[in-house]
């Protein structure tokens, strides 16, 4: 008959073997790294509401913008001439440009040159100067087109407009008509025609003037220009384009 009374060494083996009393066994590492006061250190700041806030504005990703290099640049208003191919299809190719790029075109004109092979095409825009920058380039790029320009402030502008206002007052409209250094082009018993030519300030104040008489039509040819002097209208950055027929 044997004996069941445990042992001095049983009762000991029980003891050191934690899976004996029904415990978890625990990772003595882990409950180090916890307790561990270099990390307990990391984890030390102030609280959300505490913490500073960036100056400036970000993009939805995050990114923080520059103030200055988000500020937008003026918009400049600027004479460019385009000396292109008197050909069929030019004007269209520089409308579609400017359409494709979105540029602003205040006026935009198109005539013969003293070269018969050679046509002038004036466009005032009104851009930031990157904007004008990038029109200019733009331009030039065109296979028809032999020089571009930007054209400087005290170059020459004109523009021409009719203006069509009730006739009841012939003998008041004309004497306004000759203020503006114009003249009645068509009188009849109803209307008068007026033309004025003038840069483009003097153009507005003269329709605005005129506006006691009654305006019923206006029409405005938009701005030709030339340089000042003996300066070359179309000197500029040669192109596609030949300047000579050889």
């Amino acid at each position: 008959m044997s004996d069941d009374t445990p042992t001095a060494d049983d009762e000991r083996t029980t003891t050191d073997d934690p899976t004996a009393t029904g415990e978890p066994a625990t990772d003595g590492g882990t409950d180090a790294a916890a307790t561990d006061p270099a990390d307990a250190k990391a984890l030390e700041g102030p609280a959300p509401e505490e913490r500073p806030v960036p100056e400036g504005k970000r993009t939805k990703q995050g990114i923080r913008v520059d103030p200055e290099a988000e500020a937008e640049t003026p918009e400049e208003r600027v004479t460019l001439s385009a000396l292109v191919l008197h050909e069929p299809g030019v004007l269209a190719q520089v409308s579609s440009l400017f359409s494709r790029r979105q540029f602003n075109i205040e006026s935009l004109t198109v005539g013969p040159t003293a070269d018969p092979d050679r046509a002038r095409i004036t466009m005032v825009i009104e851009e930031t100067r990157p904007g004008i920058e990038q029109a200019k380039k733009q331009l030039a790029k065109l296979v028809p087109v032999a020089a571009v320009r930007e054209l400087d402030r005290d170059a020459t502008l004109r523009e021409l407009a009719l203006i069509k206002v009730d006739g009841e007052h012939p003998d008041k409209v004309q004497a306004l008509a000759e203020m503006y250094g114009g003249q009645a082009v068509d009188t009849g018993a109803e209307t008068i025609t007026v033309e004025i030519t003038g840069q483009r300030p003097q153009i507005e104040n003269a329709v605005e003037a005129f506006g006691r008489f009654g305006v019923r039509e206006v029409t405005r040819t938009g701005t030709a220009a030339l340089a000042r002097g003996t300066e070359t209208t179309g000197a500029g950055e040669p192109t596609n384009a030949p300047l000579n027929d050889d």
